[in-house]
């Protein structure tokens, strides 16, 4: 296949997976960096290549949430800085070790989370009257070891920032709409630093993959945070849950050798 044909393809997966990201606050990296491992990418090459699509992405993103009210400007600065310092972190320690070993307990965390998720919308449809409570009880150090977290789990497993961080917080009561946005915005900040781990430790190669994921993911920004806007609390809830449980039971059925 000539360059241009793969960049192509991968601008219709950076469109797909960044529709999705922005819409439910996950899986843009999770979709893009498993095509890249179905291709046979090594670990650590694929989650760099992701990563530096997703510095232009989720700026796109983050922005977009930004203009339509969706962040939270004091959930987007707890998460932001511990969630850049994990990334640092992670993208570090996956030079050196398999991501692989780490996926079951991340996995693991996520059903628990979808789990979650769905309960409360089983049990009562979330609040919007509720939205600036649920954002200022949140616990500082809470917040912040979640962004820890979920930037190493993120760059570990080339992506997951999503998941752990969006699903953790629509879990304990966030609005969705605030949850996903604030959780877009900091991304970039994460993203922006995993990147440039990678670039000084490993490099970047794959050229006309990244740059495919570039242009579909910006493209597919805007509509994105239109849809996260929109659509009902209760909605996003359901999606979002299914989402996180789907991307889990796969992650925990390739380690268990059924997928």
């Amino acid at each position: 296949m000539d360059v241009t044909g793969e960049i192509l393809i991968f601008v219709a997966v950076g469109f797909a997976a960044q529709l999705v990201d922005g819409a439910l606050g996950m899986a843009y990296g999770l979709t893009a960096t498993s095509v890249l491992l179905g291709l046979g990418t090594a670990p650590a090459v694929a989650s760099a290549s992701v990563h530096a699509a997703e510095v232009f992405t989720t700026a796109a993103s983050g922005l977009a949430h930004w203009r339509l009210g969706n962040v939270a400007l004091r959930l987007l600065l707890r998460l932001a800085v511990p969630g850049a310092l994990g990334g640092a972190l992670g993208a570090w320690v996956l030079s050196d070790l398999p991501g692989e070993k780490v996926r079951p307990f991340v996995d693991a965390w996520l059903l628990a989370m979808a789990g979650l998720i769905l309960w409360r919308v089983v049990r009562t449809p979330p609040a919007h009257a509720a939205t600036e409570t649920a954002e200022q009880a949140m616990p500082r150090g809470r917040t912040a070891g979640l962004g820890l977290a979920g930037g190493f789990l993120d760059a570990i497993g080339g992506g997951g920032w999503g998941p752990m961080v969006a699903g953790t917080l629509l879990g304990g009561g966030g609005a969705p709409r605030r949850m996903i946005g604030s959780t877009n915005a900091a991304e970039f900040f994460v993203t922006l630093t995993i990147a440039a781990t990678f670039l000084g430790t490993i490099g970047l190669d794959l050229w006309p993959v990244i740059t495919g994921l570039v242009i579909g993911g910006v493209l597919a920004a805007p509509l994105a945070a239109v849809v996260a806007k929109h659509l009902s609390p209760r909605l996003l809830m359901v999606v979002i849950g299914c989402v996180i449980a789907l991307l889990a039971l796969r992650g925990l059925g390739r380690q268990a050798g059924f997928l």
